[in-house]
């Protein structure tokens, strides 16, 4: 549940200014856990770009994604990524929370959103991966019902460098498969 005056929407084209300020904006904040980003990504057009691509791959049934909005401000996001279908029915969860509204619950509620989402989706499975040192990614994770599998030597080339994270699943359901699609 978001807290008072905090609200998800799903991406459009029309976030794309603000989520160049949101990421301008957390530079140092985002920078140790994600890859190094050339400095056009931070810019209204580098975003549009992205939010073009990124409706791409919802378009074609490839990931879902939304905003975390405090008033106008834009302060987060959450993404279903690379959702696969048939036997697996599965998808990666992605988030983060501007630096200025940590510890408020947003990253545990936007988790939980996308885990709704997922369900809604027919899908079974969610996982996740956090650097082994991103305590606080792995307790939103818990929180929200994810458990941890294993560890990945050298996942992601994360902050400039092939990094080992840690590896969460939460199974949602164990019905038949939903919406399976080749």
């Amino acid at each position: 549940m978001l807290p008072d005056g905090y609200a998800i929407q799903e991406l459009t084209t029309d976030h794309a200014a603000a989520l160049a300020a949101a990421y301008d904006r957390n530079r140092e904040h985002l920078a140790p856990w994600d890859p190094v980003r050339p400095s056009a990504f931070f810019s209204p057009a580098g975003q549009a770009a992205d939010v073009v691509a990124r409706l791409d791959a919802v378009r074609r049934g490839l990931g879902e994604s939304w905003v975390l909005l405090h008033g106008d401000e834009l302060v987060g996001r959450v993404n279903l990524n690379n959702i696969v279908r048939g036997v697996f029915q599965s998808s990666s969860v992605g988030y983060w929370v501007d630096r200025d509204h940590l510890g408020r619950g947003l990253a545990t509620a936007a988790v939980g959103h996308a885990a709704e989402q997922a369900i809604a989706l027919g899908l079974h499975r969610l996982e996740a991966g956090t650097l082994v040192h991103n305590t606080a990614s792995q307790g939103v994770l818990r929180r929200s019902g994810f458990t941890e599998y294993g560890r990945a030597a050298s996942y992601l080339f994360i902050a400039g460098e092939w990094q080992d994270h840690l590896l969460f699943q939460r199974i949602l359901h164990d019905r038949p498969a939903g919406n399976p699609v080749a």
